[in-house]
């Protein structure tokens, strides 16, 4: 007997059409874009840093952790924080679906376990096309392109985008039910303040235990669930970031940011640093591209 199988049609909350522009910037502390508007999406992400951005006569004070859409035909601006050098992740891309209009004229905080998403996409983007300077209109493949990477673009980029939508629809209702999974996300963002507040001091894990009284396992525990990192890991990480804006402002010595942000000695330093981005300071200061 032949079996009648109904095949279910699978319904796209969204879809990505094309993807246009994908940038990683270590923006300069002058760092200004005048402007332009065009008519396919934008997300911008602030990795670290401060930015200041104008769209459509509102202004935004983005932050480590947010991220701004930018609608099709949005005129828009962006300029650097001279006191905090950011990095921003700019994405455009092209999307009729209409669960977009989720995105207008809206700043969220991207929640942490929402970052491998980003991080992905930078991954798949580095081994797939050449990597496109400011002023580049057009994507360009590289020799010898990761198979696939152009649709595990995509994906990713759809995943993020339904994530963050739940992420918005969860907000609303934990509002009024706080569940587990929102306890401890906002456990791993306090301490992501603290951290963040006191990147220029000597601050330990213990510390951040006794401040928000929870034990060293516990909080260890939910930080690497909820941020893929270790609170030491991100403490280094957090310090690393805040050494390369110092050094891109160019106002102090190597010895000097050694200081500021509690290293032992400036060897130690330079040990650390060339261990997180594979260069050391001064490699690192001849490296910075002014945009």
């Amino acid at each position: 007997m032949k079996s009648e199988y109904i095949k279910h049609r699978i319904a796209n909350l969204i879809s990505i059409n094309k993807i246009v522009t994908i940038h990683y910037y270590e923006l300069d502390k002058t760092f200004f874009f005048e402007g332009e508007s065009h008519n396919f999406w934008e997300l911008v992400y602030v990795d670290a840093g401060e930015v200041e951005i104008n769209a459509n006569k509102n202004t935004y004070f983005l932050g480590q952790g947010e991220i701004i859409f930018h609608k099709p035909n949005e005129f828009h601006t962006l300029k650097a924080n001279k006191n905090a050098p950011a990095n921003v992740f700019v994405l455009s891309f092209v999307c009729s679906s209409e669960a977009m209009k989720l995105f207008k004229d809206k700043t969220l905080h991207l929640p942490p376990k929402l970052k491998r998403y980003i991080a992905a996409i930078i991954d798949e983007y580095n081994q797939t096309f050449d990597k496109m300077n400011f002023k580049d209109m057009e994507l360009k493949l590289r020799e010898n392109a990761r198979i696939g990477g152009q649709q595990m673009i995509r994906t990713h980029l759809e995943q993020l985008l339904i994530m963050l939508i739940r992420a918005q629809q969860e907000k609303r209702q934990e509002t009024i039910f706080p569940s587990k999974e929102s306890m401890e996300n906002h456990l791993t963002l306090q301490m992501m303040h603290i951290i963040e507040e006191k990147v220029y001091s000597r601050i330990t894990v213990e510390e951040i235990c006794a401040t928000l009284n929870y034990s060293r396992t516990y909080l260890s525990k939910i930080f690497k669930l909820h941020s893929g990192h270790t609170i030491s890991e991100y403490i280094t990480m957090l310090k690393i970031q805040e050494a390369k804006k110092l050094i891109r402002q160019e106002r102090y010595t190597f010895t000097e940011i050694s200081d500021m942000l509690s290293f032992d000695n400036p060897h130690y330093f330079s040990t650390v640093f060339k261990r997180k981005t594979n260069m050391t300071p001064s490699e690192y200061k001849n490296s910075v591209q002014t945009i």
